[in-house]
């Protein structure tokens, strides 16, 4: 395939978050892009990237959703899961570029506007105080049990036998 877009990457890694368990509706895709890449492609580029990957059979409709196929699962297998979101896209992009065609694919046309309806209604459950579950959780400080038992640092008392 060439040439391999970033918006190509960045909606094949989104996918695979999104639609894990169920074939995931455009909101859905467009909180795993934010989850992502922390910035939303336009409508316009977005709706190309659906049509490029449906049209090489990437990307599938089911039910309504969206999916991916197998063959982009299969390259979703081979990232490593220690990578960082970058990594990752730059991978899925070596992957994009050495894949062949197989056989002829529909492309999926969805509208600029129906793109930018899912990017509003992201944003505004985002400004909302429910809890959005693809966001990331915010990381735990950790401090040493040590520390937390023996801040004076004396000795802890030995267990004496009431006799």
């Amino acid at each position: 395939m060439y040439p391999v877009q970033d918006v190509d990457a960045i909606l094949l890694l989104s996918l695979s978050v999104a639609a894990k368990r169920r074939p995931a509706d455009l909101t859905g895709i467009i909180t795993a892009i934010d989850l992502a890449h922390d910035a939303i492609p336009s409508g316009n580029k977005l709706s190309d990237a659906f049509a490029r990957m449906s049209a090489y059979g990437l990307v599938i409709e089911i039910e309504g959703g969206y999916a991916l196929s197998s063959d982009a699962q299969k390259m979703m297998v081979n990232q490593r899961k220690k990578d960082d979101t970058e990594k990752k896209l730059f991978r899925l992009k070596e992957h994009l570029a050495g894949y062949h065609l197989k056989g002829e694919h529909a492309a999926i046309q969805i509208h600029p506007d129906q793109l930018l309806a899912a990017i509003k209604a992201f944003q505004a459950s985002k400004k909302t105080a429910g809890k959005n579950v693809l966001r990331d959780k915010p990381k735990t400080v950790w401090i040493p049990t040590k520390e937390l038992a023996n801040f004076k640092g004396k000795p802890f008392p030995s267990k004496r036998r009431k006799g």
